[in-house]
């Protein structure tokens, strides 16, 4: 059994893998998806994108080095900094940023994701953009971190999913720390302004969150199902279930949703293109 480096620190908050912090470095498994993964966060260095780690190949474990990045990474439930305007346009400006950064990103050849790529691949996805990945520094978003589920895809599918966690449109019936309907609307309004969202996908941006919580729910099943431990888990726990109760709460409320995020709902000129 290899023995652990000196000074290791196992961080919480892993989920699914476990992650310890040697000094200024996170160490964490490397997975056939690492190569392509270090190639994006090479590619975002180049590019002068701060708001993620650096990538330092794998250590004597086999285990994938990158920057520890200091600050706060919230968990449920959701401090209060997270709920600010400011954290939650915060989130919006970085993932913005995060996106148009991979922008002329190419990947190696024989790439492998842990997600295949998806259609109209217009940038590269984190995969799982959430307060849980973000770094705050002052109650303000700085970086985002675990680009495991990194792939490449259309913004939307991106956006969906973040304002889904950061909103959060969760059901307030299961849920009581969720904002009601009518303020959910209107946060959704303040990411999709602070992200430049397009008009179009804004328009699909609630039927896209309920394809990436129905995708979520199909994949931690088949993890179970598969012999994951963590997954098993999560499933144990009733994590599906909730995913699929906050899908239907987005489906009852989408013309609420949809309304906020028309170029009327958001003041006639904030719908700027995402292209």
């Amino acid at each position: 059994m290899a023995v652990p480096e000196r000074g290791e620190e196992e961080l919480t908050g892993g989920g699914v893998n476990r992650v310890v912090r040697v000094g200024g470095t996170v160490r964490r498994p490397a997975r056939r998806w690492t190569p392509a993964v270090h190639a994006l966060l090479d590619h975002l260095a180049e590019v002068g994108f701060g708001g993620a780690p650096r990538a330092y190949g794998c250590d004597g474990e086999g285990r994938e080095v990158l920057d520890f990045v200091p600050g706060e990474v919230p968990d449920y439930p959701l401090p209060a900094y997270v709920m600010t305007d400011e954290a939650l346009a915060g989130a919006g400006v970085l993932l913005r940023g995060y996106h148009d950064a991979t922008v002329g990103f190419a990947p190696p050849e024989a790439a492998e994701w842990y997600f295949p790529p998806r259609a109209p691949a217009e940038v590269v996805c984190h995969g799982d953009v959430a307060p849980y990945n973000c770094v705050f520094r002052e109650g303000r978003p700085v970086a985002f971190i675990d680009f495991d589920t990194a792939h490449p895809g259309p913004r939307v599918w991106d956006v969906a999913y973040a304002a889904y966690r950061f909103v959060p449109l969760h059901d307030p019936g299961r849920d009581e720390s969720a904002p009601g309907v009518e303020e959910q609307a209107r946060r959704l309004r303040v990411f999709a302004g602070a992200y430049r969202l397009g008009v179009e996908d804004g328009q699909a941006l609630t039927r896209t969150a309920r394809a990436r919580l129905g995708h979520l729910v199909a994949h931690m099943r088949a993890e179970a199902a598969a012999g994951h431990a963590a997954f098993a888990a999560h499933v144990a726990e009733g994590h599906d279930l909730l995913y699929l109760t906050d899908s239907a709460h987005i489906a009852r409320h989408e013309a609420v949703f949809l309304a906020a995020l028309s170029p009327e709902g958001r003041g006639g000129g904030a719908g700027m293109s995402a292209g």
